[in-house]
């Protein structure tokens, strides 16, 4: 039981990285908090230090929940990885080492994803980037890569055989995703919502 706890407790603070804030304040001089939205993930690190610095910051913490999920097999505790993931995407929306606002939790669900279900990673990163094309909204391709990612996992199981873990946190991870976003749907649907101009 104190080995799950210390994983626990490791998967959270893996995710409490505030990639963002590290290369803003290192390499830009810039606390990204005080420019944009104020958010901590990537989307905000692209609109106010350029596609360069959004690239890594969204890599960092990709690799953050892979990390964080794959501590159960590193360190060979018997709990599901997806349970540490989840306290990853926990500690990377509300860090510790930044004051408790991190990011929206879509790249850090992500990098869960690519440990524990690659195929539906890779499906679901498809689905944003062909979303992202056609709408130029961030906001709204995240939610959609969410909701591709449950009906994925959810579809899966009338296939193969129901992965009932994966498909209960997919669904925490795609409703808590939406929820983070629902500054962005009002925006969307008032039509000040920023679109992206790199792709």
């Amino acid at each position: 039981m104190v080995q799950i706890i210390l994983v626990l407790i490791l998967a959270y603070l893996l995710g409490s990285i505030p990639s963002g804030l590290i290369i803003g304040k290192v390499f830009y001089k810039t606390d990204i908090r005080q420019h944009g939205s104020g958010n901590l993930g990537g989307t905000n690190t692209f609109r106010t230090l350029g596609v360069k610095a959004g690239m890594v910051v969204t890599l960092a913490d990709i690799l953050k929940g892979t990390l964080a999920a794959s501590l159960p097999l590193l360190f060979n505790v018997e709990i599901n990885p997806l349970l540490a993931g989840v306290f990853a995407v926990v500690g990377h929306t509300y860090p510790i080492f930044a004051g408790f606002r991190g990011g929206k939790a879509v790249a850090t669900s992500g990098g869960v994803l690519l440990l524990c279900a690659p195929l539906l990673f890779f499906t679901v990163l498809i689905v944003f980037f062909i979303s992202l094309y056609i709408t130029k909204y961030v906001s709204l391709s995240s939610m959609i890569a969410g909701i591709t990612a449950f009906l994925f996992a959810l579809i899966s199981g009338f296939i193969q055989e129901w992965d009932i873990p994966l498909l209960i946190v997919v669904f925490l991870l795609a409703s808590f995703v939406i929820y983070r976003h629902r500054a962005n749907v009002k925006r969307i649907m008032n039509k000040t919502e920023p679109k992206i101009k790199w792709l």
